[in-house]
């Protein structure tokens, strides 16, 4: 079918016009579709780059968390530094307290079913009282330097450690690390070596700075109410810059992980890279909805491995009831943290029993079915019993459990948790971790996720259980981000 067709046109001769010509009017409507196609994919670009440029930032006002009002003169900005010392009196104090204990005995057969088995808590509470070496365990704590400086009215403690011998021309990358509850800067003390002093020569040497949440070990605790993890991700920005650090790397853990991605949520510019080993779903989409609803038939759809699927299904099972077996702490500190704490901070026996079952079910929840809780299979009595002096001696067990009210006492639907990140992000998949979080679920939140490595082994404290496993991650995490071969 021919659709050329010929048309009068005004040539000056008026009705004695002859001419023909050829109108290819498919050829122009091409044209014009052609056109508007394009118009709209350039404007597509256009509305994406400009959606890009205005990604969420989370905001944060500055806060003043010492007591009374802001004193009426300037911030003191000096960095102190700091020695953790004990003497007689404490260590004399503490023995009158552990002889004093009231034993109660276990039900037959229980393990740590029931929490802390009495009969194994005697051992620990024997040794702690006979063998452990507090002053040995102290020096140990300075063997790298610490400091204090106040932000927002109080007195922030971290510790700070530098590479020594730093090849000619070589810079160190800073690596801001933060722990969680019931842990301490003390987790990451067997990984900072590995980190600042690398044996192969060809990894990156670390800047590693350690603080404790305020309300934690040496750290200050806020005197007033709202202190949350969004205060503390600010707090350790202005740490980070006091520090001279106009970028850095970030790694988090247990509340070290929400620290660290408000910190990501907060100044996305700042924070090069975030390596995380723990994400659990803060606002659960779609896609993870979907994926346990179908990922038990159709894994390869939802990338699920043979491990994602052992520790998913079945659904009630593994993230209903084993959550609620296991966060029962959880609603206490959330809702009424003072009144358990103030029976804990008088007894250290109630203390370590309190902080130690965690790092027996934690790290692997079969432990529970263990006479000993399976705690020295992985960590030696000496580092488990430093982690609760650190609580101990500073007294801050209210003041951390407190971390949870601040937190939740806002609700669930605060503006982070809705947020996504667009950092480079760096995911460590241990897999006996509290909370398993298969690689799409990560990738719902960070939505920039580089690495995700399914890990060897390993648990809930892995940076205190695993710190070769981890550093290695953290060094091939960062060699990515800094275009170093790994």
């Amino acid at each position: 079918m021919n659709h050329w067709s010929p048309f009068r046109h005004n040539c000056g001769r008026g009705q004695n016009c002859h001419c023909i010509l050829w109108n290819n009017e498919p050829a122009a409507e091409s044209t014009m579709f052609t056109e508007v196609m394009l118009a709209l994919v350039v404007g597509g670009v256009i509305y994406f780059l400009v959606q890009k440029s205005k990604r969420p930032q989370l905001k944060s006002e500055d806060g003043w968390w010492g007591e009374g009002t802001p004193p009426d003169r300037e911030e003191d900005v000096s960095i102190r530094p700091y020695t953790v010392r004990t003497d007689k009196e404490e260590l004399e104090d503490l023995y009158r307290r552990i002889d004093q204990t009231r034993s109660f005995p276990s039900l037959e057969d229980s393990q740590f079913t029931y929490g802390f088995n009495s009969q194994y808590l005697q051992n620990v509470v024997s040794y702690w009282r006979h063998d452990f070496d507090w002053r040995r365990q102290v020096d140990q704590l300075n063997k790298y330097p610490h400091y204090k400086t106040n932000i927002e009215g109080i007195d922030v403690h971290y510790v700070h450690v530098r590479p020594k011998n730093l090849p000619e021309g070589v810079t160190a990358v800073p690596l801001l690390m933060v722990h969680g509850w019931p842990g301490s800067f003390y987790e990451f003390y067997r990984m900072i070596p590995l980190l600042t002093q690398p044996s192969n020569p060809d990894d990156i040497m670390f800047e590693v700075v350690c603080p404790s949440i305020p309300g934690y070990c040496f750290s200050e605790a806020p005197h007033k109410k709202g202190f949350d993890s969004v205060c503390a991700a600010r707090v350790f920005h202005k740490l980070m810059k006091r520090l001279g650090f106009q970028q850095f790397y970030a790694h988090g853990g247990d509340w070290g992980w929400i620290v660290t991605t408000n910190m990501a949520q907060l100044e996305p510019k700042i924070i090069k890279g975030l390596h995380l080993n723990f994400a659990p779903p803060s606002k659960p989409g779609l896609p993870m909805v979907l994926s346990i609803m179908l990922g038990h038939r159709f894994p390869k759809i939802f990338g699920f491995n043979e491990h994602d699927i052992q520790r998913i299904y079945p659904v009630v099972q593994n993230l209903v009831v084993e959550s609620v077996k296991e966060s029962g702490y959880m609603h206490i500190q959330a809702t009424k943290p003072d009144t358990v704490g103030r029976g804990l901070n008088d007894s250290p026996v109630g203390l370590a029993a309190y902080i130690l079952e965690k790092f027996s079910t934690w790290t692997d929840h079969d432990f529970r079915n263990l006479d000993d809780g399976g705690l020295t299979r992985k960590f030696s009595l000496d580092d488990l019993l430093t982690n609760v002096m650190i609580y101990w001696t500073s007294g801050c067990i209210i003041s951390s459990m407190r971390f949870y009210k601040e937190n939740f006492s806002k609700g669930l639907d605060q503006p982070h948790s809705k947020m996504p990140v667009h950092v480079p992000t760096g995911f460590a998949c241990f897999p006996n971790e509290l909370m398993h979080t298969p690689k799409l679920w990560v990738q719902q939140k960070y939505r920039e996720l580089k690495t995700f490595t399914p890990m060897a082994r390993g648990g809930h404290f892995a940076a205190m259980e695993e710190p070769e496993l981890m550093a290695q991650d953290i060094q091939n995490f960062t060699k990515m981000q800094e275009k170093r071969k790994k």
